[in-house]
């Protein structure tokens, strides 16, 4: 994820807030991505999703625009 940066980001953001520092999990973000936790791995899986949806309503958009 690290060459991607805006999902990277988006990870992070869905990891913090899973995991919020008043409830912390056992390691950072940064240690969760350097180790490959099982949180980690939850938090791209989710951004990816997101990202899915979010690409393919995008395009849904732009399609409506056009007509």
């Amino acid at each position: 994820m690290q060459h991607d940066l805006r999902l990277r980001a988006a990870a992070r953001a869905i990891y913090d807030n899973v995991y919020p520092a008043m409830d912390p999990a056992p390691f950072s973000f940064d240690e969760a991505e350097r180790f490959g936790t099982v949180e980690y791995r939850q938090a791209v899986g989710a951004v990816q999703d997101a990202r899915s949806v979010l690409t393919a309503r995008h395009e849904q958009l732009l399609f409506a625009a056009i007509l």
